[in-house]
């Protein structure tokens, strides 16, 4: 869903239908480089006809939807091999699914519709501009005048209503964003009859705008999630779906700690992981009998999750009970096969990680997935996560780190991916960060 690329002002069927002609060609020669080529020349042509002056940014977005196409490619490739035959229907398929519709006819339609102004998808795609936009008069006029609009669905694969929209989660890429406003366009959705409890096809179906809110990070950046939320649940919103799963994992899973937190302040249902996640020690202890063992329903899997997730929040109390109930300290995470030193780094949270090593934490031990130890993780999300930044601790934890035997790979500093080049700029110009790297304590 996120991979969605935008349309143009005024698509064209027959550019569409010449993209997809292109693309069998591409596929019949049978080279990787012809469909890299082919998804290169698709970005830039798409950036033309939006009208984009080619900036800097401009070109990183382009390289962007170049690997979102690629990467798109490659998946349905390796999931159907019927698009290695390389036929013309294929080719719309694929095009239509770059776009975020499940095939080439619906594709069409909703292209076919936008050449009509007073059609429902323009009214639903002017709609859905205005309130990722923050226009709220734009949005009022367009439900009063259309008053079926607030029903009405997205003709995406999604199929998303315009109050899921408020989430900027589970939609199209281009239209994830959070406007200062969208408490008061959500208000307005909601006045006008929105169903608070709608459901959407998002990852994989029943993804109501409650939860797709709690595990956005748009909304949490700009400040507003919190409140966001809370006018969800008052106006009838179910925290906890009737399918058994928690609204509270599910923010933690997602890195969402406030919306967690918040859940559980308002009756969330809480398990050992859910619970070892907001804190909650009084909760956690009651998972365990006397004899240190655990007490059903809890399991050793919930146990190792809340670790993670009490390291990743900084719940000191909960690591520091959870470590004498049998906890390993270096044990291996499900999730990247890090270790909670990883997590706790990441967060920023200076007690946690003194708390970690005084246990025997290994300081340079590196997560599975990436390669990196606590220190990288520490610097990486110091130098991407500006909410994080304000929360966290990161100039003592950097300098705990060192001064426990932490060392920075010199090739840290080398070329990679835009996040890590943002961190290394980061690290360069912060006088305080260098210090903190010669294990000088930077409180």
């Amino acid at each position: 869903m996120s991979d969605a690329l935008p349309l143009p002002p005024r698509p064209n069927l027959g550019q569409y239908k010449k993209l997809a002609k292109d693309l069998q060609q591409a596929c019949k020669s049978g080279e990787r480089s012809a469909i890299c080529n082919w998804a290169a020349g698709w970005a830039e042509t798409l950036a033309r006809l939006q009208g984009l002056e080619i900036t800097p940014e401009v070109r990183r977005e382009i390289h962007r939807n170049e690997q979102r196409v690629e990467r798109q490619w490659h998946n349905i490739h390796n999931a159907n091999q019927d698009v290695a035959r390389c036929t013309l229907a294929r080719a719309q398929f694929f095009v239509a699914r770059c776009h975020g519709f499940a095939s080439w006819p619906k594709f069409v339609k909703h292209l076919e519709g936008l050449t009509r102004t007073n059609s429902p998808v323009s009214k639903f795609e002017r709609a859905v501009d205005a309130i990722v936009n923050g226009e709220v008069g734009t949005l009022s006029n367009l439900l009063s005048e259309n008053p079926e609009l607030v029903r009405a669905r997205s003709t995406r694969e999604h199929r998303s209503t315009l109050l899921h929209y408020i989430s900027a989660n589970g939609i199209e890429d281009f239209r994830q964003k959070t406007p200062n406003n969208i408490v008061d366009i959500a208000n307005v959705l909601l006045q006008a009859g929105a169903d608070v409890n709608a459901e959407s096809n998002a990852y994989g179906g029943r993804s109501a705008t409650l939860g797709l809110t709690a595990t956005s990070c748009h909304p949490e950046e700009a400040g507003v999630q919190i409140a966001l939320m809370d006018l969800l649940i008052n106006r009838g919103a179910v925290i906890d779906g009737p399918d058994g799963g928690s609204a509270v994992v599910g923010s933690l899973r997602n890195g969402r700690g406030e919306a967690a937190e918040f859940f559980a302040k308002h009756g969330a249902r809480l398990d050992l992981e859910g619970a070892a996640g907001v804190g909650r020690l009084d909760i956690v202890k009651s998972f365990f009998n006397d004899d240190g063992s655990l007490r059903p329903p809890a399991t050793p899997e919930q146990m190792m999750n809340g670790f993670a997730w009490a390291c990743e929040f900084g719940r000191t109390a909960v690591v520091d009970f959870l470590l004498q109930k049998g906890m390993q300290v270096d044990a291996r995470l499900p999730h990247h096969g890090q270790i909670g030193l990883h997590w706790a780094a990441a967060g920023g949270h200076a007690n946690t990680v003194k708390l970690l090593l005084e246990r025997g934490s290994p300081v340079n031990a590196k997560d599975g997935s990436f390669d990196g130890t606590p220190l990288d993780w520490a610097l990486y999300a110091w130098g991407n996560s500006p909410g994080r930044i304000e929360r966290g601790h990161y100039y003592e934890v950097v300098a705990l780190l060192v001064r426990a035997g932490a060392k920075l790979d010199s090739r840290w500093f080398e070329e990679g991916d835009e996040e890590r080049c943002h961190a290394v700029q980061k690290v360069r110009s912060d006088s305080r960060m260098q210090a903190s790297l010669r294990g000088e304590m930077q409180t």
